[in-house]
């Protein structure tokens, strides 16, 4: 048999085979079989040696049109197989879009934000501004502009994380009240604000303490401010956020921003002032401290104390907390327990 007729031959059985092949590895392994180095055709094209220089050319085209019709051939199977196979995924992998979605997992403000929010919607409902300020402070605005110059005594009730000997992270978020006091124009009416955000002291790390926690002060100045407007205040204050048949009580205490200086109780929740462990059988719980503006405070800001004066208060949000939901751990507002802190979703 010629050369020639042998590619013939070969021609018509591979293009049988591939017309037959159902799989695209059997169509991947006839062309390897037929058109790779060890293929037929190759070995053909390798005889045409033994051929005269007049058939060579003949042959040589005649193996190369049935190469290049074999490599169409076999393209076009893949292309029908694939298609094949794409269809067949489609039938087995329908979705049926009336069965129902997956149940996903929705986070939620942490409590600690939940409360801090709910107390500053009580103060802007009473007229005040929420402003923020810096967590990066400086010696000058967090202590002296609160009336404690260095080697004050008083600073030792707030151990300090310093970063430079002028430099440090707030102790309180009272530097807000002396930058905003020095800026507020008085013409245009009173200052009533608050300040919410984080506070960083040396304590110790405990079930009642943490070196990070909340605190949101207030802060109102104008004439004929007296403490009958403070008590007032927080009155509101601790009804809105504890209870409607909460009642406050004030105690003389001391801070060298404002004199007078008073601790502030909540009758107890759990006994309703009767006496029990959680207020230690006194009916009180401690809540926050508060006082009036002292003049050395409004004066270093440029306010006038024969004219004007105010009130101050500081509130610990996690405190709050603590106390509203009865949590007797700090920490487990900062272990990111998802047991614990899904007790607290909000709305």
């Amino acid at each position: 048999m010629s050369l020639q007729n042998q590619l013939e031959e070969l021609k018509t059985q591979t293009l049988a085979k591939i017309s037959a092949a159902d799989d695209l590895q059997i169509v991947e392994q006839i062309r390897v079989e037929t058109l790779g180095k060890k293929g037929p055709i190759t070995e053909a094209l390798r005889g045409m040696r033994d051929l005269s220089p007049e058939e060579r050319p003949k042959v040589g085209a005649f193996a190369n049109e049935i190469r290049d019709l074999l490599t169409e051939a076999i393209e076009v199977r893949k292309a029908e197989l694939t298609e094949i196979a794409l269809e067949k995924a489609l039938e087995e992998e329908t979705i049926d879009v009336t069965l129902p979605g997956k149940q996903m997992t929705q986070g939620t403000r942490h409590v600690i934000t939940q409360v801090m929010e709910e107390i500053e919607d009580v103060f802007v409902g009473m007229g005040y501004q929420v402003v923020e300020g810096y967590e990066v402070e400086s010696d000058h605005y967090n202590f002296e502009r609160m009336n404690l110059p260095k080697n004050h005594p008083a600073r030792d009730m707030q151990d300090t994380f310093y970063i430079s000997e002028d430099i440090l992270i707030r102790t309180h978020t009272s530097p807000v009240q002396a930058r905003t006091m020095e800026k507020h124009d008085f013409s245009k009416g009173a200052l009533r604000m608050i300040s919410p955000g984080k506070v960083f002291r040396r304590d110790t790390d405990d079930a009642t303490h943490s070196h990070q926690f909340h605190q949101i002060e207030g802060l109102v100045v104008d004439k004929g401010i007296t403490m009958a407007d403070l008590k007032g205040t927080l009155e509101v204050f601790i009804k809105e956020i504890f209870g409607a048949d909460r009642s406050i009580r004030l105690r003389p205490s001391y801070f060298p921003f404002t004199e007078p200086s008073v601790e502030v109780d909540v009758s107890c929740f759990k006994c309703g002032g009767k006496g029990c462990n959680v207020c230690k059988y006194t009916g009180w719980i401690e809540i926050l401290g508060a006082g009036m503006v002292h003049p050395d405070v409004l004066s270093m800001s440029g306010i006038d104390p024969e004219v004007y004066s105010g009130f101050a208060f500081g509130i610990g949000p996690d405190r709050v907390s603590m106390l509203r939901y009865g949590v007797n751990d700090i920490r487990n507002f900062y272990l990111n327990d998802v047991r614990f802190l899904e007790q607290f979703k909000g709305e």
